[in-house]
């Protein structure tokens, strides 16, 4: 069992799923057997030794579709038990036929959580795609107990409590080791806080005729390692440093040189034929000490960047930037300087003070970030973060990368991207200063800003999973550089 790179919304899934019934003739059931089977087949590949299994069953198809598994583990001889709360007895009619069908092999029903402690493997089969809202008392209890439980947890679909469409948990949800989703997968599961929860995620398409996706399209696109092979072609043998262009990182304000320096190297291990730097004059020398392939100059007012920036195919602006006078003559700037900008840090400050439209711009703001530039909080972003990354791209007119867990990118008529990459030793002061550098060393090589700000994303995600091959704690930005030259020539 794989997942595609294409993502669905519950709504696309609902008219799917309905479509696939109406051309197969029946209620649903036929489906949901698929469903059942397809998910006791995952059970036995993965835990093949499991002879107690405790369901958790809910009212819906999703605890139809549990039904149908619990009938054929007991088939094969398990000892299985159907746990569901006293209200939650089956009331679809499809559910209520797995319902029946389990128990006239002899299958039992209780209310007991109690059993989950026995278990050798417990499958949520309590909610299904459906859910929005925090699990109510008695549910949030039974989902309390199933996470409290030595035994691992199979969720059917989605780990009940998680927002399928977009990745929020409003409440307590299931901890899930495996997800088996069912037709398309979900794209709520592959950002922000459902990381969390759905940490292993499959996807049983259950033979569905194509008739049944006819008029339905994906909402979101990951963005996987193979393609970084189409985005970054070997080059020409007859190649010259030009042909890579030319990025100026500016930022490095007092006390914040590390920032810009972080920019600069990335920039070039990510390609760049030339790197300008725009920084105090104080930043000069450690800045060549460290990395003496840079062309830094000491920039002190707007009039100078703008000369800079003549020279250069893209500004990377923001690394240690600041938000004193220095900092803002040197946006506003380059702001005017007519060449494409990616922005991030104190320029996404700068920005959210003065909000505009931009032109031929990258944001790549952190959740806090992207609240301030919104005039919203941090949780809003957080709570749909497909739905902010696609406010911002609007807002701003540019392509944005909202970053964090299962970061996103969005631009104006664009299908998002979610890239699958990344990890919990990224969340350290300086990776965003390594993104910024990334991004526009590939915009300087000819990438489109989406393609660009995508590829960029992935790299950086791509290589601090490599370096947190070594472990996550401790992880710092300059341990990506290395990788980072060799996942940027596949």
């Amino acid at each position: 069992m794989s997942e595609p790179a294409v993502l669905f919304d519950t709504e696309a899934a609902r008219r799917i799923d309905a479509q696939a019934s109406a051309v197969l003739g029946d209620d649903g059931y036929l489906l949901m057997q698929r469903a059942g089977q397809a998910a006791w087949q995952c059970a036995l590949q993965y835990w093949p030794q499991a002879r107690r299994i405790v369901v958790v069953c809910g009212p819906g198809n999703n605890g139809g579709d549990g039904y149908v598994l619990a009938r054929l583990a007991r088939q094969s001889g398990r000892e299985v038990g159907v746990l569901h709360l006293p209200d939650a007895a089956p009331r679809t009619s499809s559910a209520q036929r797995a319902c029946t069908e389990y128990v006239a092999i002899g299958g039992h029903v209780e209310l007991h959580v109690d059993s989950l402690q026995q278990a050798d493997l417990i499958v949520d089969a309590l909610f299904g795609i459906g859910l929005t809202r925090a699990p109510a008392d008695a549910e949030a209890e039974l989902i309390k107990a199933m996470n409290a439980a030595a035994a691992p947890v199979f969720a059917l679909d989605v780990p009940s409590g998680v927002d399928a469409a977009s990745g929020d948990v409003p409440g307590i949800a299931v901890h899930a080791d495996s997800v088996l989703q069912f037709i398309v997968p979900h794209r709520g599961l592959h950002t922000g806080a459902a990381l969390e929860y759905a940490r292993q995620r499959l996807l049983a398409e259950l033979d569905v005729p194509s008739a049944a996706f006819e008029g339905v399209s994906a909402c979101a696109v990951r963005w996987l390692k193979p393609v970084l092979a189409r985005q970054l072609p070997r080059r020409r043998l007859n190649t010259h440093k030009g042909e890579s262009g030319h990025v100026l990182c500016v930022g490095g304000n007092h006390g914040s040189a590390g920032a810009v320096m972080l920019a600069t190297e990335a920039a070039l291990r990510a390609g760049a034929g030339l790197v300008s730097v725009a920084t105090h004059a104080e930043h000069v020398p450690p800045l060549l000490a460290r990395c003496p392939e840079a062309m830094a100059h000491v920039v002190e007012d707007g009039r100078a960047l703008t000369l800079l920036s003549a020279r250069a195919d893209v500004v990377a602006l923001g690394p240690g930037l600041g938000q004193d006078d220095w900092a803002r003559a040197l946006w506003t700037a380059a702001l005017a300087c007519g060449k494409p900008l990616v922005i991030d840090a104190d320029a996404l400050n700068l920005l959210a003070a003065d909000p505009q439209p931009l032109t031929r711009c990258i944001l790549t703001p952190h959740p806090g970030e992207a609240a301030r530039l919104l005039d919203t909080d941090t949780a809003s972003i957080q709570r749909d973060r497909f739905a902010a990354a696609q406010a911002l791209s609007r807002r701003y007119a540019s392509v944005v990368v909202l970053k964090g867990a299962g970061s996103i990118v969005a631009a104006p008529g664009q299908l998002p991207r979610v890239v699958a990459a990344g990890n919990p030793g990224m969340a350290v002061g300086g990776m965003g200063d390594l993104l910024t550098g990334i991004i526009a060393a590939l915009v300087a090589q000819g990438l489109s800003l989406f393609d660009a700000a995508s590829t960029g994303a992935l790299l950086h995600g791509l290589a601090g999973d490599v370096a947190a091959l070594e472990g996550e704690r401790g992880l710092l930005p300059r341990d990506l550089l290395p990788h980072l030259r060799a996942l940027a020539n596949p």
